[in-house]
């Protein structure tokens, strides 16, 4: 085939809203201190890595997997409370689930509406399905402008609202009351992502069943298991039975239910860890402060937002990759974000080599 002629079909048949959009890009960090996804840096203990790989060998990949994984949400409901009387739906991680959130919902003229800078993928998974997606500005100090918030909602009248808690990438926590009265304002769903959970002391899971409109989303990939891409979205049944009908089957497979199952009956390991990541984050919070020319932001996830002089935040990434460390450089991709990088929290050694590189 001609390659005017694939051209040609391609203009025809794929959608604007898709041609628009840019792949989610994921940088190369082959050789590199890798601080640019939130990933907790810590491996697993070589007997518990052992012990995992010998239930592995008895995986049977020529089957289908359970389709509910009802050990996987078992296994879940413990280690994160979620209450008996309140549903579950797991997705190939909280990227899936916001899919399937969007899919239940959308219709003509339906729209999604999130705050701005926050999770990319809810205006990304808006263009994907259709739906018309509204970003609300925070303030300049990232708190919620509710005023603006709540005045947008009536005006816009969404299908679903989607907040994280603590936000990504700024990595603060929204005031509880904001919150509340976004929940009580908005005509259809609030979705709580609750993604960066293991590194806060708050959680919203307390008031599912008080509100019709609220769910909770959860991931297990910020406690150390991002290899496995599991999420899950707990809330009333009335909704998740409806969402449940948009999950993909075996969506979760057979490698993934073995895996989750024996790493949550093993979660005081990962539970050390993350209290590690707390206990450095605030560490490397107190140096950032006392670089001159830059201002971190307070976080309670595991990274922290740094604006860096006018111009200097392209330079300084740059500076950091040849000294190798990779961070995440969000100049440009929105206002309030100009000049910021954003640095997950590493080991203390990793910690250490991305200070030497940044401020030397």
């Amino acid at each position: 085939m001609k390659e005017k002629a694939i051209d040609e079909l391609v203009e025809r048949w794929v959608r604007p809203q898709i041609k628009r959009l840019s792949a989610y890009h994921v940088a190369d960090a082959e050789g590199l201190i890798k601080l640019d996804a939130m990933e907790n840096p810590y491996p697993w203990p070589s007997a518990l890595r052992e012990e995992w790989l010998a239930q592995l060998r008895d995986a049977e990949i020529n089957r289908y997997p359970h389709p509910q994984a009802p050990g996987v949400k078992a296994a879940l409901r413990r280690t994160m409370d979620i209450p008996d009387n309140m549903e579950l739906v797991l997705g190939n991680g909280s990227d899936e689930l916001i899919q399937m959130i969007a899919m239940t919902v959308a219709g003509p003229e339906r729209k999604i509406l999130s705050v701005e800078p926050s999770f990319v993928m809810y205006r990304m998974i808006a263009a994907f399905t259709g739906m018309e997606y509204i970003g609300v500005p925070l303030k300049s100090d990232f708190n919620l402008d509710v005023e603006r918030l709540l005045t947008e909602i009536e005006r816009t009248r969404p299908a679903v609202i989607f907040l994280a808690y603590p936000n990504n990438p700024t990595g603060n926590l929204f005031a509880e009351d904001d919150l509340l009265r976004v929940i009580g304002a908005a005509p259809g769903l609030v979705v709580i992502d609750e993604a960066y959970a293991p590194f806060t002391d708050v959680s919203f899971i307390p008031r599912l069943g008080q509100y019709d409109n609220l769910l909770i989303m959860r991931t297990v990939s910020k406690m150390g298991l991002a290899g496995l891409r599991l999420g899950l979205l707990a809330g009333p049944a009335v909704w998740l039975n409806e969402i449940e009908k948009t999950r993909l089957p075996y969506n979760i497979n057979v490698l993934t239910q073995i895996s989750a199952e024996f790493s949550l009956s093993h979660q005081s390991v990962f539970d050390q860890q993350t209290a590690a990541i707390r206990q450095a984050r605030d560490e490397l919070f107190l140096k950032l402060q006392s670089i001159k020319g830059i201002e971190p932001v307070a976080s309670q996830a595991n990274f922290i937002l740094v604006r860096l002089e006018p111009f200097h935040a392209g330079k300084a990434f740059n500076e950091l990759r040849q000294r190798g460390v990779l961070v995440k450089n969000l100049d440009g991709t929105h206002p309030l974000l100009a000049d910021c990088l954003r640095i997950t929290v590493g080991t203390p050694e990793e910690n250490a080599a991305f200070l030497a590189a940044f401020a030397p």
